[in-house]
């Protein structure tokens, strides 16, 4: 009854109507297909939705911020079921059964700004199975799996390199965490911003170059893409700080709320040079060519030991090279 009241008032200019009355909530369909591994947040026994699907309809219900229909087989999504839809929210792995018209009529889609996308976890060790849709998915997310050396459970902290944005705001400067954490390949700085990244300095796997966890990216001329690489672990569910930023990354990539999304390769060049300096016991670096420096910190990565059954030598010399050049 004093809802009723309280529209009725509105209706005459008397009070100010409620945000609630003036926005509905954004309709979301949350894909969790598991083509490649298959894990525990996405995993559905015995029939029952899997435990992320829980979640994404409690926040639904619980912040009124969203509506979310689930599925876990990518054929759903349809140029005309697009059009029913406001944000598409992937926790997939291996390559989709999306072919190229519907992946062409997604990007439309998005980067109208008719569309949003939330990339979740795993998001990123996906791709679409049509030639050519490896790339074409890594191009879009911003980069791909290119192994876990944080497996489930590694200690690690999390660096906030924008408190104030509010897909980041929900978790404080720093914080220790325990998560699988991915690194990327195909990753370009000039192409997202990126707003949390491991800190090199802290844990018992330490790697001198940066690491990403969670972005922003434009797509085509008015589109909007968030992803965060949180989510393996169970509990990370449970977290008030993951549930409300995810929300807001829905609600931002809709168009219901504003937030910076111009790339900032610069200050993830300054990260690279912090993990480099972290890890080699070394004071902040100030290089006489950051940009130089900090590529070269990047290229480390496909040259780490763990991707070379433990041959140190060309990392060895690599690092070396950094190291000499600082001198």
């Amino acid at each position: 009854m004093m809802r009723l009241i309280v529209l009725i008032l509105a209706a005459f200019g008397l009070i100010a109507a409620p945000a609630c009355a003036q926005e509905r909530p954004v309709r979301v369909l949350y894909l969790s297909q598991s083509v490649g591994w298959l894990h525990e947040p996405v995993k559905r026994t015995d029939g029952a939705l899997s435990s992320s699907e829980v979640a994404m309809q409690a926040w639904a219900r619980d912040t009124g911020a969203f509506t979310v229909e689930v599925t876990q087989d990518a054929r759903d999504i349809t140029p005309a079921k697009l059009a029913d839809l406001d944000v598409l929210v992937f926790y997939t792995t291996g390559a989709l059964p999306i072919d190229q018209a519907t992946w062409t009529a997604i990007q439309e889609w998005i980067g109208s700004g008719r569309g949003g996308f939330v990339g979740l976890h795993s998001a990123a060790d996906t791709a679409l199975a049509f030639p050519g849709g490896d790339v074409a998915y890594r191009d879009f997310i911003g980069g791909v799996f290119d192994g876990h050396p944080w497996t489930q459970g590694t200690p690690i902290r999390l660096t906030n390199l924008e408190p104030g944005h509010p897909l980041a705001a929900t978790w404080p400067d720093s914080v220790e965490y325990a998560e699988e954490i991915y690194q990327y390949a195909g990753f370009r700085p000039e192409t997202v911003r990126v707003l949390q990244t491991l800190d090199m300095s802290f844990g018992p796997i330490r790697r001198p170059y940066a690491v990403p966890v969670t972005w922003v990216k434009p797509v085509g001329e008015n589109g909007r893409l968030f992803f965060t690489n949180l989510g393996h672990t169970p509990s990370t569910w449970d977290d008030p700080r993951y549930r409300d930023q995810v929300v807001a990354g829905i609600r931002w990539v809709a168009h219901r709320t504003e937030a910076p999304m111009t790339p900032n390769p610069q200050v993830q060049d300054q990260t690279a040079l912090t993990a480099f300096a972290a890890v080699h016991g070394l004071s902040p670096l100030t290089p006489a060519d950051p940009a130089a420096t900090a590529a070269a910190i990047r290229a480390l990565q496909p040259l780490s030991p763990d991707k070379h059954d433990g041959e140190t030598a060309e990392w060895d010399r690599a690092n070396q090279r950094i190291l000499d050049s600082l001198e």
